[in-house]
């Protein structure tokens, strides 16, 4: 992944503050860009866990949608994952496969919308399953919407 300010490269969102800006380039913004950089924009604005998005009207539903992806540790990851378990604490190489791979099914699920016209997804979950050892899936689902704003 590439930082959109410093242009530098890293192996994984877990060294992003935002979506697309590393979190050193986070520390280095004013306060009044940081907040403009952590507001989602696009669809991303209208996607929720709730049934409804506050302040606007569901005119249309465009059934279900999802994003899915299936991940497995490499034999490297399983290792130092092991060496921490040993320690104990914050299994960090676990949590940024996590991170990453509920991160790609939920950016499948929003491309999955758009594609099909929707400009909002509501009710959106996700589901894990183990396929075999060391192989999990990882389903992002919601149901698309078109929402417009409610008339003031």
């Amino acid at each position: 992944m590439k930082c959109e300010r410093c242009g530098r490269e890293y192996p994984s969102r877990y060294y992003f503050r935002t979506k697309t800006i590393c979190t050193e380039c986070f520390k280095k913004m004013n306060p009044e860009e940081q907040r403009a950089s952590m507001q989602p924009r696009g669809i991303y604005a209208m996607t929720t866990t709730a049934f409804t998005i506050d302040g606007y009207e569901i005119v249309k539903s465009l059934g279900v949608i999802r994003g899915l992806t299936v991940r497995s540790r490499s034999i490297f990851g399983t290792i130092g994952a092991g060496l921490q378990t040993i320690i104990g604490g914050n299994i960090t190489l676990f949590t940024e496969l996590c991170e990453t791979t509920r991160s790609e099914a939920y950016e499948l699920l929003v491309t999955h919308a758009e594609e099909i016209g929707a400009n909002g997804v509501i009710g959106i979950r996700y589901d894990a399953t183990e396929v075999t050892a060391g192989v999990t899936e990882v389903l992002c689902y919601g149901t698309a919407v078109v929402v417009k704003p409610l008339q003031a």
